[in-house]
């Protein structure tokens, strides 16, 4: 699942296989268990799977729908609407089994029709996604539709009601990893054509209903009892949204789950305090980064970039503001993903350097330079401390003034490419781990998600061969060279890797956040 994650909320929350002819039985659904779950969040942005696209929204959207496939428990391609699957020969073409007890929260069968409606429905222009080319867009058919030309995706063949046949322009080792974030989940066409407005009240498939949502107030997902899977046990989830703190909700009773935040991060790892048993830390395949604007003045000098990069230290603001913990990055795919390089040649922390590269620009001189303001995300003009470190040292080692303009986080997530300025802060939690995700995703010329613009004939050459490429270790091999390439380009810069710290009480059994920074609420029970 992709979810975009902001510098902002990160000081507050720190929180390659063929298969063929791929079975797994799966047990027959029982309803047990109950209670209910108290957790903390926000209001989310969409709940339309085609739209979606950042964390907020992905908590409830994974809750409510699903789709063909999904990541198992080691995180690879598994069973989900879809039983089993087969590969042809050449690894173009799926064919797709699906499962005969699938119904819509109201009962309806979910046939292959649903789901060949579900994505020409993401990738019509009319609906408005900006991810559906990112993670249907291997699909023969998809860009035609994309650009409007076609109604119908061509690589797509319904065979019959339980049998899909999809066909993608080339062998890649990560589509079936694609079809698990919500853009490929199914909808129910009867649900959508009820207005623009639908998602409020959606027919889904997943382990999940929505019960009520009082926005600002409350969000309550009920157990749905028809669903195929895993049935959830605990009756309900009730998410107190903008509630309060968390930490101070969690101490009271209010909640059930928080995350730590960095001043709480004393008393919840001292082993003889009250926190400490209750305390999960896992590590997240994230990564944030500054972007830059490539595409106007100062920052389509390679120069400049370079010297942005050298003239942070991030040791120091890990160490006073995140109290070290988060990981310096260096490069751009974080640890625990195929094809990490911790040897990866970062640009370092060099002030005198820095000032050399600005003087070897086309400007050559700070003074020169053209305006910069950098574009963040949030409410009420505070910005994150972190940020306010990074814009500090610009300041006193380079002597460059950045502003810095904040947009809604809604408009932020969904309208970056277009509304942002000379740089931007960003991050990244893993789809699925894979280099493709991270490199591929973010910054090949033309990529949905390449919000810098950023262009490189040379890595997006290095990246198309990786992406090809049958030998998983000759493609990793690739991505690193890309990554260092990137790197080495200043086509960002990488600030650091992040871990989930969070709290759990003891009566709730069963909630583990994945290394994609998500926990999933249907294997939840409340032992109290």
């Amino acid at each position: 699942m992709k979810k975009i994650i902001l510098i902002t909320l990160s000081v507050l929350l720190l929180s390659g296989l063929l298969l063929a002819g791929c079975t797994i039985k799966i047990p027959s659904p029982a309803v047990t268990g109950g209670g209910v779950l108290k957790l903390y969040d926000i209001d989310p942005i969409t709940l339309d799977p085609a739209i979606s696209a950042e964390m907020t929204s992905h908590e409830y959207v994974t809750q409510i729908y699903s789709g063909l496939v999904q990541l198992g428990d080691n995180l690879e391609p598994a069973p989900d609407i879809a039983e089993k699957w087969e590969i042809s020969q050449d690894r173009q073409t799926y064919t797709f089994h699906l499962r005969k007890d699938v119904v819509f929260q109201d009962g309806r069968k979910v046939t292959a029709a649903d789901v060949r409606y579900s994505w020409e429905r993401a990738c019509d222009p009319a609906t408005g996604s900006s991810v559906a080319g990112t993670y249907l867009g291997d699909i023969v058919g998809v860009r035609d539709v994309i650009a409007g030309k076609v109604k119908e995706i061509s690589g797509i063949k319904v065979i019959d009601d339980y049998t899909l046949s999809v066909t993608i322009d080339a062998p890649k080792s990560y589509f079936l990893s694609k079809l698990t974030y919500p853009t490929a989940y199914v909808v129910d066409k009867a649900n959508v054509s009820r207005g623009k407005d639908w998602w409020r009240t959606p027919n889904g498939t997943g382990p999940f209903k929505l019960k009520e949502w009082n926005e600002g107030n409350l969000l309550v997902l009920e157990r749905n009892d028809k669903y195929y899977g895993e049935v959830a046990g605990v009756q309900r989830i009730e998410f107190q949204l903008w509630s309060g703190l968390p930490m101070n909700m969690y101490e009271t009773g209010q909640i059930d789950v928080a995350g730590v935040s960095v001043i709480y991060i004393d008393r919840v790892t001292d082993k003889a305090g009250p926190f400490y048993k209750e305390l999960q830390v896992t590590p997240e395949l994230s990564f944030s980064w500054i972007g830059f604007n490539t595409t106007k003045p100062p920052f389509d000098d390679i120069n400049v970039r370079r010297a942005f990069t050298l003239a942070i230290d991030k040791d120091r603001i890990i160490s006073l503001v995140f109290r070290n913990l988060v990981q310096r990055a260096d490069g751009i795919l974080p640890p625990g993903i195929p094809g990490y390089n911790k040897d990866v040649v970062g640009p370092g922390y060099d002030v005198a350097r820095a000032k050399a590269l600005i003087a070897a620009s086309k400007y050559g001189d700070v003074s020169k330079l053209p305006p910069i303001t950098l574009t963040t995300s949030g409410y009420g003009g505070g910005i994150s401390m972190a940020l306010e470190a990074i814009i500090s040292e610009w300041r006193e080692n380079l002597g460059v003034e950045v502003t810095v303009r904040q947009l809604e986080p809604d408009r932020f997530m969904y309208h970056l490419k277009e509304e942002k300025n000379e740089m931007f802060d960003m991050g990244w939690i893993a789809d699925y781990p894979h280099p493709q995700d991270f490199l591929d995703v973010l910054f090949h010329t033309g990529a949905e998600n390449n919000f810098a613009e950023y262009s490189n004939p040379d890595i997006d050459a290095l990246l198309d061969k990786a992406a090809v490429e049958a030998d998983n270790e000759k493609s990793l091999e690739l991505y690193r060279q890309a990554e260092q390439a990137l790197v080495d380009d200043a086509a960002c810069l990488p600030l650091w890797f992040g871990e989930n710290y969070v709290l759990v009480k003891p009566y709730v059994q069963g909630y583990q956040l994945t290394p994609l920074g998500f926990a999933m609420l249907n294997k939840v029970r409340i032992t109290k």
